[in-house]
């Protein structure tokens, strides 16, 4: 009773917003590393134990990211209606329920149910609402704050490929990873107790009321409305180059592990590319949002986007040689640059581009694109593979896909900067 009481109380407090922000970490660490960042490890050894294509296996994912792509469509709405604190108790017990069926699955549809809360559960407890939670409690310096806090994706991926690696290679049968779903899911549920304990709905000089309804100090433009952003032509563009870059990130990452195995990379050296992949992420996230705020998004986005259209290519050379072993911890290193795109980036670009009047609306549209990206690239990089017996050529089309869609997205940044120095302008008459 009397640890309620002071938690009560320091919620109260100014400096809370730290809390916050070191209970979103946590939240991402766990929630992204365990549940996400690990898919990798389980790909090639499920499919083997259970004799399941890997297109057919990799629907899965597509469920979990309809899912997402769905439940994000309404965000805006549902942040309104119940708030930060029970999404993310819904969230997490969402994931908590995926781990376990995941853990007694033995065919591809009930894979596909788990697929479904898993979509739940990281809707309510990753980008989105780590977006929408550091928006409304950090208001300066929102992009290195925000790429500390889902840095922690990173750091939790590297735990976890060292807690839950070798559980998933450990049983001779092949089901090992029956049990690392199961201690996924208790890690969950404790790590969940102690976020929905700390967390707070509206900031302490804040009435719960306001969601959305924030405008920035010094800020002379306070966005689009919704309506507004619906008859904005690069509205679209930014969308389509969203869609397209979450089929080519989300189908390149999803695979590279198993394509270092295909090609003879030996498995615990891929392993490590995936620890180090997973440490060296988690830095470039806080990067990524202190170069935005130093430099900008334009700068930002050039960075990312070179970055994703290199991850690709050294992939393809992956080899069980010095050179292709050096490509393919390239890639462990390079790609931590691009994925920040699908992470940071997409708070970002919403609040750079569109403003904060529709921030929770517009950033859960975008993140359900984002999404419905996902969906597309994992099964069509598989397909590739059942066709062609390799993913090199699905590489190197979605390589080109990220030449295309950098160009247009500058084209896209300028758009929006003249919109925005218009509506400036009109406002100062």
């Amino acid at each position: 009773m009397f640890s309620i009481k002071l938690i009560s109380k320091l919620k109260k407090q100014p400096w809370y917003k730290w809390v916050i922000a070191a209970a979103s970490f946590l939240m991402v660490m766990i929630c992204l590393g365990f549940c996400s960042s690990t898919k990798p490890l389980y790909l090639s050894v499920i499919t083997k134990a259970l004799g399941i294509e890997r297109s057919l296996f990799s629907i899965n994912d597509s469920f979990r990211f309809i899912t997402t792509a769905v439940v994000n469509l309404f965000f805006g709405a549902l942040i309104a209606k119940f708030g930060t604190r029970k999404l993310i108790a819904a969230g997490f017990l969402s994931l908590c329920a995926s781990m376990l069926v995941y853990s007694v699955a033995d065919n591809i549809y009930v894979f596909y149910i788990g697929g479904i809360l898993l979509g739940m559960g990281t809707a309510w407890t990753t980008t989105t609402m780590v977006g929408y939670v550091i928006d409304r409690w950090c208001k300066e310096q929102k992009g290195t704050i925000m790429g500390a806090v889902l840095a922690a994706n990173g750091l939790g991926g590297a735990l976890a490929a060292q807690i839950i690696g070798p559980i998933i290679s450990g049983q001779e049968d092949g089901f090992g990873y029956r049990n690392a779903y199961r201690l996924t899911a208790v890690i969950l549920f404790v790590v969940g107790v102690i976020v929905v304990t700390l967390f707070k709905d509206a900031p302490y000089d804040e009435p719960a009321a306001a969601v959305g309804k924030n405008k920035p100090k010094g800020e002379t433009w306070s966005g689009m409305t919704f309506a507004e952003c619906m008859r904005t032509p690069y509205f679209y563009f930014a969308a389509g180059c969203i869609f397209l870059t979450g089929i080519s990130l989300q189908g390149i990452n999803g695979v590279y592990k198993a394509h270092m195995n295909d090609v003879g990379i030996p498995d615990d050296f891929s392993t490590m590319v995936v620890s180090v992949h997973s440490l060296c992420l988690a830095g470039m996230k806080f990067l990524t949002g202190v170069i935005h705020d130093k430099k900008g998004l334009r700068f930002t986005m050039i960075i990312c986007d070179t970055a994703a259209i290199l991850m690709a290519i050294v992939l393809a050379f992956a080899a069980p040689t010095t050179g292709g072993m050096v490509c393919a911890m390239a890639y462990g290193l390079i790609s931590t640059l691009a994925l920040p795109l699908e992470t940071i980036m997409l708070p970002l670009i919403t609040a750079d581009l569109f403003g904060e009047k529709e921030y929770a609306k517009v950033l859960g549209i975008f993140v359900s694109i984002n999404v419905m990206g996902y969906a597309v690239g994992a099964p069509l990089t598989n397909l590739v593979y059942d066709i062609a017996g390799t993913y090199v050529p699905g590489l190197y089309t979605m390589s080109a896909v990220l030449l295309v869609v950098a160009v247009v997205f500058q084209f896209v940044l300028s758009a929006g900067k003249r919109r925005q120095t218009l509506a400036i302008g009109e406002s100062a008459k």
